[in-house]
């Protein structure tokens, strides 16, 4: 007994250790993350209070800083657009906010009064809800942290104005991630569901088993979110080679992984319903011949070698000639004679063949004319050279 009780304290030491451990790794992780932010922070609210006080000549701004730092603070993952109605919302919020405070005073019902005017200014000026919320937020602040004594002191809206340009300046221009980065690295989960299920599927009707056709089924739906990610990336990697001087030649690169993202969202629909067909021909016990199974990893392959190529800048040929090859040997086991589920399965490799073709910047009509001539002969995908 006691023998037990010593096991079982041994055992949540050690889970503790290697909990205190795994939460360090996380915190170290966050931390590196953050230093891109810390950075712009930091300078932000330098470079507005230098402004506001050696250009403007305002001896106490520090409602510049303040509007900086709010400006990068909210809009980390969004895009410039939100940092520019947040520049808005605290300028004018400042502005409208004296103004009510100097005419009514101070007080309970004087703040509710202030907060609600703000409010409804902003909704009469067609301000969004990001607009709304830090005017009203910024009102807050200058009824009761500095509320004007002799008089309406413009030089705080001047002084939030300047920090919000200097915050969006620093967001839009100065220290920026490589945005090839963060594409890279947010299209690999992306194509990889893709890739992954596709294996999966194959496996699956190989060995027959309806636990991994539905498996493969769940992770294939649970996909999306990757993608949703991987298209947030894109447009602020977009909008980032745009705006920065440094990262203009980023353009070109990012250009690729802009045509590609919509066939690759269509080629994960068409993965899904293969998928379910997958699941439904294991149900019927019906029989998946070889070649439809090496059909479905030459597409797999196809995508892991198109993130692949994209990654590193070449034109997708290998892509193409694995696609192709997908189609081909599905084409060849259609004409061989398959079962209802199974044509379906080939009749879906097919098309998630024209969406990678596309993905890899072929033309509609060239990808029709490839596709087509693809599906009535047998290819087999040639090994890459070394």
């Amino acid at each position: 007994m006691a023998g037990t009780r010593v096991h079982t304290a041994v055992d949540a030491v050690n889970e503790i250790s290697h909990r205190s451990r795994a939460d360090l790794s996380d915190r170290v992780r966050r931390l590196r993350g953050s230093l891109l932010f810390a950075a712009q922070g930091g300078l932000a609210a330098s470079l507005a209070w230098l402004v506001a006080h050696e250009l403007i000549g305002h001896p106490h701004p520090y409602f510049a800083p303040i509007a900086a730092v709010i400006v990068l603070n909210v809009s980390v993952g969004q895009r410039l657009r939100r940092a520019v109605e947040l520049l808005v919302g605290v300028a004018l919020g400042i502005l409208l906010g004296d103004l009510l405070i100097y005419f009514t005073g101070t007080g309970a019902w004087q703040i509710g009064v202030s907060v609600a005017f703000v409010i409804l200014a902003c909704v009469f000026l067609g301000g969004s809800p990001t607009v709304i919320g830090q005017a009203a937020s910024s009102a807050v602040l200058v009824s009761t942290l500095a509320p004007p004594q002799s008089g309406i002191y413009y030089s705080r809206f001047v002084d939030a104005l300047a920090g919000g340009v200097v915050g969006v300046l620093v967001l839009a221009l100065l220290l920026q991630i490589n945005p090839l980065t963060v594409i890279k690295r947010a299209a690999e989960p992306a194509f990889g569901c893709l890739a992954e299920g596709l294996r999966d599927c194959a496996a699956a009707l190989r060995a027959g088993s309806l636990q991994d056709a539905q498996a493969a089924l769940d992770a294939l739906r649970d996909a999306d979110a990757s993608v949703t990610r991987f298209q947030d990336a894109l447009a602020d990697a977009r909008e980032t080679a745009t705006l920065a001087p440094v990262r203009w030649r980023a353009r070109v690169p990012l250009t690729e992984y802009v045509d590609a993202a919509p066939h690759i969202d269509h080629a994960l629909r068409n993965a899904r319903v293969l998928a379910r067909r997958a699941v439904i021909a294991i149900e019927d016990g019906e029989e998946s011949p070889a070649a439809l199974i090496a059909s479905l990893q030459s597409a797999s392959e196809a995508v892991e070698t198109l993130v692949r190529e994209l990654a590193a800048g070449r034109d997708p040929v290998r892509t193409r000639e694995l696609t192709l090859a997908s189609v081909a040997i599905a084409g060849e086991a259609y004409r061989r004679g398959l079962g209802f589920s199974a044509g379906v399965i080939a009749a879906q490799i097919r098309t998630i063949g024209t969406d990678l073709l596309l993905a890899t910047g072929v033309s509609d009509r060239a990808t029709t004319r490839l596709i087509h001539r693809a599906a009535g002969r047998v290819a087999r995908p040639s090994r890459p050279a070394r």
